[in-house]
């Protein structure tokens, strides 16, 4: 193979995505040389607005554009009364997509327990300001059915305790150590029809 140094740079880079290994990453390299007008110039230029542009919410942890603002919690067109609580941002888009759930998302940044994170630096601070600020009815627990994704949500219901608004969880359908963003459509539409209500008040 040429030993050219932009090429193998590129390679590393894209064997770090999702999936992706060094055989993937080459055949990828090799598709875009070879189509560097219809994909690498528009890429590199996306790629740029993207960084400049695209950023999380410090409110409610969704993507929003510099330009436009926070369309979760911000701009929304409508009124909702319910948030539901996610890890990450693929979860959100996964229950999105499913069309099952309307309303407020807040999306955490990962779990208590999960590597690098403490409780201090996930959104859930941010959430109980979002469940006072906006009059929220109903939050919806639906981190994934593992020890940690289970660990964030019992500490988001003591969090929440004191409050008078209706705590529930994912339900039927979830799996134990299932991730949200794994979930086919109908499992998470199980999952969201029969959500349980969790004591909120219980010690």
């Amino acid at each position: 193979m040429q030993n050219i140094t932009e090429i193998d740079d590129l390679i590393k880079l894209i064997s770090k995505l999702p999936g992706l290994g060094p055989k993937s990453a080459k055949r990828i390299v090799l598709k875009l040389i070879n189509n560097r007008d219809e994909l690498i110039k528009p890429m590199a230029n996306t790629l740029a607005q993207v960084y400049q542009n695209v950023t999380r919410c410090n409110s409610c942890g969704s993507l929003k554009s510099n330009t436009k603002g926070c369309s979760n919690c911000e701009n929304a067109k409508e009124k909702f009364y319910k948030i539901c609580v996610v890890e990450d941002i693929a979860d959100q888009w996964s229950i999105e997509n499913s069309n099952i759930y309307k309303g407020y998302f807040h999306i955490l940044g990962g779990t208590i327990a999960s590597a690098g994170h403490r409780k201090e630096d996930l959104l859930i601070n941010s959430l109980v300001e979002r469940v006072n600020k906006d009059k929220i009815e109903e939050v919806i627990l639906a981190t994934s059915a593992t020890v940690e994704g289970q660990t964030t949500a019992y500490y988001i219901q003591d969090t929440l305790k004191h409050t008078n608004i209706k705590i529930t969880k994912l339900a039927q359908g979830l799996p134990v150590g299932g991730e949200i963003e794994s979930l086919d459509d109908g499992t998470l539409f199980s999952a969201f029809k029969n959500r349980s209500k969790i004591n909120s008040n219980s010690d």
